[in-house]
């Protein structure tokens, strides 16, 4: 299992002569200091080094009772003073699920912004899924639908319980994290509230993870919890094809993912998907949460489930009307050579009539084949 607790270091206060800082810091949150950080990652040395993205980079990290830690070094500027930030920080470190990372510390002093947190033992889904082949590990489909179900609870959680309600902005397999037992976290929630809005996003986008990015997100800037969902449905789809959105393309035309799975809907073929490695699994199941991907990735955000009801739909056998189906929408930069770097929002293309407001159904009554659905949730 990933450790979740911290370390016995004497809270160490933050540089300032303002009480309320301290104060603000120890109702749930361990203040380290600096040197005892730079001390547990053996002065932050490249060998300790697990992960990255926009927010900044993250060590392993061993405090002085030998407890593992994930230390994640901030690299943007916070928007907010020491107080307001530490204030934030206390905020995000109640936030409490079994399916998210748990913040356990923070180090605030000479402008540098450190966070502490537990550390999981199987690093991340995109290391343990869709890393170099040397390096992956097997997943049987069981467990593949159970990172599946809990990223899906921790979404739902985020966006429907949580205080204050969170929209990530950033799922991807990076940032969800595996522990001992395979089972998912989210990590890096809360962090946008930190940050200006140019950073998570622009950030994003410079790693590469284009391929995540809901469409009216990427292009007008709207931000809503459907921008998630759609995440959350890449997210799937790769779980269970073992293929990254952003790094794959498919067949003569150079599909997306998104765009591969609508296509092979149209066909008939949707368990041509499934990672070629996985051989054992239920048929049903998997066609089941291939179109829960494909709800997820709708191009009108209004028309994509929440996340609750994606929870609801993956954990009990659930009858979707794939007529209702519309088209996914894809986000892709254009080259310099049709235009001159100019952005675009194109539907996938479909052998058939796109069909109406979809509703995501979920019937009480559980039942063993997969067929059409009783009851509707409206939008």
């Amino acid at each position: 299992m990933g450790i979740g607790c911290f370390g016995a270091f004497d809270s160490c206060k933050a540089k300032s002569r303002n009480p309320p800082a301290d104060e603000i810091a120890t109702n749930n949150v361990k203040q380290f200091s600096y040197n005892s950080l730079r001390s547990a990652t053996r002065n932050f040395h490249s060998d300790n080094k697990i992960g990255g993205g926009g927010f900044g980079v993250v060590y392993k990290g061993v405090l002085r009772d030998d407890t593992h830690v994930a230390i994640k070094s901030l690299s943007a500027e916070s928007k907010q003073g020491t107080i307001e930030f530490l204030t934030e920080i206390n905020m995000i470190s109640r936030i409490r699920h079994p399916n998210l990372v748990q913040l356990v510390g923070c180090c605030v002093e000479d402008g540098k912004r450190i966070l502490v947190y537990e550390y999981l033992n199987n690093n991340s889904l995109a290391h343990a899924l869709l890393g170099s082949r040397g390096k992956q590990v097997e997943l049987d489909w069981a467990t593949r639908a159970s990172i599946c179900r809990g990223t899906a609870s921790g979404l739902a959680f985020l966006h429907d319980e949580a205080e204050p309600r969170i929209v990530h902005r950033d799922i991807k397999a990076s940032n969800v994290l595996l522990d001992g037992n395979f089972d998912p976290k989210i990590g890096d929630f809360g962090l946008a509230r930190l940050f200006p809005d140019n950073v998570t996003h622009i950030s994003t986008r410079v790693a590469g993870t284009v391929g995540y990015l809901a469409p009216e997100y990427a292009l007008l800037g709207q931000l809503t919890k459907k921008v998630d969902v759609y995440s959350f449905g890449v997210l799937m789809l790769e779980v269970i094809s073992c293929r990254s959105s952003s790094k794959s393309a498919f067949g003569e035309e150079l599909l997306s993912l998104v765009e591969w799975a609508w296509k092979l809907k149209d066909e008939e073929r949707l368990l041509d998907l499934v990672d070629p490695d996985l051989t054992d699994y239920p048929d049903d199941e998997v066609m089941r949460f291939i179109t829960v991907a494909l709800f997820c990735t709708q191009a009108v955000s209004n028309q994509r489930p929440s996340m609750s009801q994606v929870v609801e739909m993956l954990s009990t056998t659930v009858k979707l009307n794939v007529r209702l189906l519309t088209e996914p929408g894809i986000y892709r930069r254009q080259s310099s050579s049709n235009g001159g770097g100019g952005k675009s929002l194109e539907t996938a293309k479909s052998g058939g009539k796109q069909a109406g407001n979809p509703f995501v159904t979920s019937s009480p009554q559980v039942t063993s084949s997969y067929t059409s659905v009783s009851q509707m949730f409206p939008r």
